[in-house]
């Protein structure tokens, strides 16, 4: 890839982190004394990327002046106040400041220890766009701190991912971090969708991929889930 763009999902209402995104939207909110989207921001750094795009629309102005103080003309914001597309129609919104060229896409609460190498350029380096529309970072369900669910996919031998099945566990979690070629979003629907939709239509034609993440997942979805994750982090930076 030449100039690496991103972007940054940040207009979600992050209800299940009240009362702390009463007032203060999920991406601000401080873990570790950074908020969230800081760290997303250092991770971007690190990997070398020219440009960021920013979706906003639930405190969207507090977000706004935040990133602009952060990141100045680097960043595009991809304005969503009058109604919210969610992650897929979000991303689709925004393609026109995205450029032609593959893609990083980070959730602004992505939140994981690093491990021996550079995640997001590990990712950059194995996104093949002949076999490939989209390749995920995975966690494994087992060992992510924080996270209670069941697991999102496998992955199968040649990196082609597959849905969990019904009533099962799977071995892998999103890690809510992706690389996405334009391409991948070619026929989407209008309006308001979900990633999921998209995730699933890759699947079928073999062109979702997905790639381990060498280090410790941390899901910070809850007040509660916090502390365990500042705990984790600080652990490791010591």
């Amino acid at each position: 890839m030449s100039e690496l763009a991103a972007m940054v999902l940040a207009a979600g209402r992050g209800a299940r982190m009240r009362p702390l995104s009463a007032m203060t939207p999920k991406p601000l909110i401080e873990v570790a004394g950074q908020s969230l989207i800081d760290h997303v921001f250092d991770r971007l750094d690190s990997a070398g990327v020219d440009r960021i795009v920013v979706n906003v629309h639930y405190l969207a102005d507090l977000i706004e002046v935040h990133v602009r103080r952060r990141k100045g003309d680097r960043v595009a914001i991809s304005d969503e106040r009058d109604v919210m597309l969610e992650t897929g129609g979000g991303v689709v919104k925004a393609l026109p400041l995205l450029g032609d060229a593959p893609f990083l896409v980070a959730n602004a609460d992505t939140f994981f220890i690093e491990g021996a190498s550079n995640t997001l350029k590990r990712m950059v380096a194995a996104f093949d766009p002949d076999r490939m529309d989209g390749l995920l970072l995975l966690a494994p369900t087992v060992g992510a701190i924080g996270y209670d669910g069941r697991g999102d996919f496998s992955l199968s031998p040649d990196g082609r991912l597959e849905r969990r099945a019904e009533r099962r566990l799977a071995p892998f979690i999103y890690a809510g971090c992706a690389v996405f070629s334009p391409r991948a979003f070619e026929g989407a629907p209008e309006g308001r969708f979900s990633l999921n939709v998209t995730f699933d239509r890759l699947i079928e034609q073999g062109r979702l991929f997905g790639l381990r993440l060498d280090g410790i997942f941390l899901h910070v979805g809850t007040p509660q889930s916090i502390r365990v994750a500042e705990k984790a982090y600080l652990a490791s930076h010591t």
